[in-house]
């Protein structure tokens, strides 16, 4: 017999504007991880992921120094709470071939 799972976690995500499951814990240290524990989804993070792994190429940057963090932090504030973060109303996201 399945043990009983707890659902997942939801969150009011502030990415796609409406309750989906949660991450299991702050991705990132301090008051921005907390931040976006309790308000990203997973699917948003994912995107975030995508988007930082593009920031990191694109300029160089080795994941574990300080000023790199510095660059992710800032990026990772702007495309979770800041001027336009939330998708376009009519945003579509691109299907993964699987």
């Amino acid at each position: 017999m399945p043990e009983d799972k707890p659902a997942p976690r939801t969150v009011h995500c502030v990415k796609f504007q409406k309750e989906l499951p949660g991450l299991d814990e702050p991705p990132w240290p301090g008051e921005l991880g907390k931040r976006v524990y309790e308000n990203v989804s997973t699917e948003a993070w994912k995107m975030w992921e995508e988007r930082m792994k593009m920031i990191l190429n694109e300029y160089r940057l080795m994941p574990w120094q300080k000023e790199a963090q510095e660059l992710v932090a800032k990026q990772m504030e702007d495309f979770f709470f800041g001027e336009g973060s939330a998708l376009p109303p009519d945003f579509v996201p691109e299907q993964s071939k699987s």
